[in-house]
């Protein structure tokens, strides 16, 4: 974890993760087009659709989870013809935004998703103890208010995450229902 007082200066938005979650993707390509939305003095913010080809087929994924495969064995796999295809973008994504856990990966990625479960516009967190994300999840509940918007915390004290957004110093997913 970096610094509390460290600037934030690059922001990865993800959508396309899984395929089939289409307002990530509705909202990558929106700001691929037009970024004015996202466009920060100080700040660069890169939409990125994460899983092109299962967008383009509208499926979860093509050969495994892309969500899944961001750990230290896939993510140094050798390149082969056989490589799974969410394996060999995990390891583009990891150097584009990476490389994961290092003081050149970007600052913050959220990964945009979708979900059919009761959950609404819902914040994911991997970690308690990052300052930065905290504060940010604050200042973005007391935006909405009144509006619900539930913080699910998915921490534990031995698991390294293999999400799309753990390349990032301070990963953020963002569902929806």
């Amino acid at each position: 974890m970096s610094s509390p007082c460290a600037p934030v200066r690059r922001v990865g938005l993800f959508g396309g993760t899984h395929g089939n979650e289409l307002s990530g993707v509705l909202l990558v390509r929106h700001w691929q087009q037009d970024g004015a939305e996202i466009r920060r003095a100080g700040v660069e913010v890169k939409p990125f659709l994460t899983n092109p080809r299962a967008v383009e087929r509208c499926t979860r994924y093509i050969d495994c989870d892309l969500n899944r495969v961001f750990d230290p064995e896939n993510l140094g796999r050798p390149v082969v013809e056989d490589i799974p295809y969410e394996v060999r973008r995990a390891q583009e994504i990891n150097h584009i935004f990476g490389p994961k856990g290092s003081d050149d990966a970007y600052d913050l990625i959220f990964d945009l998703h979708n979900t059919t479960s009761n959950m609404g516009g819902t914040i994911i967190l991997e970690n308690s103890r990052d300052d930065f994300t905290i504060q940010m999840v604050h200042y973005i509940k007391n935006a909405l208010a009144p509006e619900p918007c539930p913080v699910l915390l998915i921490e534990h004290p031995s698991l390294k995450y293999a999400t799309t957004r753990s390349v990032a110093k301070h990963p953020v997913g963002k569902y929806e229902t």
